[in-house]
């Protein structure tokens, strides 16, 4: 049973690396991180995020000292006792117990037979590209922050889905082979 959304659960850990932050330098982070390509995770549900954590007593707002300009006073928001409590235990359910990746792909897997095998491999080989494109943008990403120099839970946080995208590529290829087999298979029997 999830208490955080994965929104909620990644606002706590950048408010809790950085002691306090206001929703700007917290938006600056998720873009650094790449949070954004695999987490898809947008400004509105991350003002969303903080609202909810501030309604848990997770967080909790002050108005930044070190105000500029014009425009209303930032916000800074720093991580309250429960909200330490509550990321431990979350780092703790989600490294034992997630799965690596949740989403609509096995879906179409489950579906292959509603569509015909030239299809299935036109589509899997878009896919390869699609892979090969994300596999690229977080390695420049992850090379133009610093690559092996990051602290080591940076690292992972780009390698991570690296080694994932690179399986997926095998599984893919493998897949394609397959019905490419298949089809050829087929070819001869008529």
């Amino acid at each position: 049973m999830n208490s955080l959304s994965n929104v909620e659960f990644m606002l706590l850990q950048i408010i809790a690396e950085s002691k306090q932050a206001s929703g700007y330098q917290i938006n600056k982070l998720i873009e650094l991180r790449g949070y954004r390509e695999w987490a898809n995770i947008g400004t509105t549900s991350i003002y969303v995020g903080l609202q909810k954590l501030k309604d848990k007593r997770l967080i909790r707002s002050e108005d930044s000292v070190h105000k500029s300009g014009k425009g209303p006073v930032p916000s800074t928001y720093v991580m309250m006792e429960a909200g330490i409590e509550t990321l431990r235990n979350e780092i703790i359910v989600s490294l034992a117990s997630t799965r690596e990746r949740d989403n609509r792909f096995d879906l179409g897997l489950a579906a292959l037979p509603f569509i015909g095998k030239n299809e299935a491999v036109e589509a899997l080989r878009k896919r390869q590209n699609f892979l090969e494109e994300t596999l690229r943008n977080l390695g420049q990403k992850y090379e133009s922050q610093g690559g092996y120099r990051l602290p080591l839970h940076v690292r992972a946080l780009f390698r991570h889905p690296m080694s994932l995208i690179e399986t997926e590529k095998t599984f893919v290829a493998n897949l394609i082979s397959e019905l490419t087999g298949e089809l050829e298979g087929h070819a001869h029997v008529d």
